[in-house]
């Protein structure tokens, strides 16, 4: 059996959880908390081997600051962090914690079952619409290189490429060298561990960059 427990401020998220995991025949629910103190206190009294960690709790500690507490006083749990935020700045935060799993919590059912037990067969899942190559990278690079956070010049760029914009037409636009363009784009593939021109787009309409004005 894989002892989960589950952390959401909001108690309809926390019983629809449970409702949903409880039709697993392998699963055990053995707490659930409501706020960060509240989860580091049930996280020791109940020693699970997976916690389903909400990030945005709006009173008291939230997910990020919980789960570095709780792993820091249990080194076999095991976190999966359920939020809205696909940006990357958030799953950056989460990596730097080492928080073993990512899910938005508008996925399928079957998905977070697939993350438990990924997770708990001691794998990392992050599904946040990155290739696993590149998260993977990201982990390999934590401590090394936390400069992930793209300048707003380096952000201009990614938004007019995706809008089908040329080097030279970017130059334009903004003022500066094709020259510039290049090493902005060098740096930012650099940065974000990407390896091609898709997998920039992907990023970048992944994390709302056509919204940037």
């Amino acid at each position: 059996m894989i002892k989960v427990m589950i952390v959401d401020d909001h108690v309809l998220i926390r019983k629809g959880l449970l409702l949903l995991l409880q039709s697993y025949s392998d699963i055990e629910i053995v707490g659930e908390a409501g706020d960060g103190e509240e989860a580091i206190l049930c996280a020791e009294r109940t020693n699970p081997d997976i916690i389903l960690m909400d990030i945005s709790i709006p009173s008291g500690l939230d997910g990020f600051t919980a789960t570095q507490e709780i792993m820091k006083q249990n080194g076999s749990v095991k976190v999966i962090l359920l939020t809205m935020h696909n940006e990357m700045v958030y799953i950056q935060k989460a990596i730097d914690i080492n928080a073993h799993g990512y899910l938005l919590k508008n996925s399928q059912g079957g998905e977070l079952y697939q993350a438990i037990k990924s997770v708990y067969n001691g794998k990392k899942y992050y599904s946040v619409g990155l290739p696993q190559e590149q998260i993977e990278k990201m982990f390999k690079r934590k401590g090394k290189d936390k400069s992930c956070i793209l300048t707003i010049r380096e952000q201009e760029v990614v938004r007019l490429t995706i809008l089908g914009y040329t080097n030279m037409q970017i130059a334009v636009k903004l003022l500066i060298s094709v020259k510039t363009v290049e090493n902005h784009k060098a740096n930012i593939m650099q940065k974000l561990n990407l390896k091609n021109k898709s997998e920039l787009i992907q990023y970048g309409l992944s994390n709302n960059y056509l919204e940037l004005v």
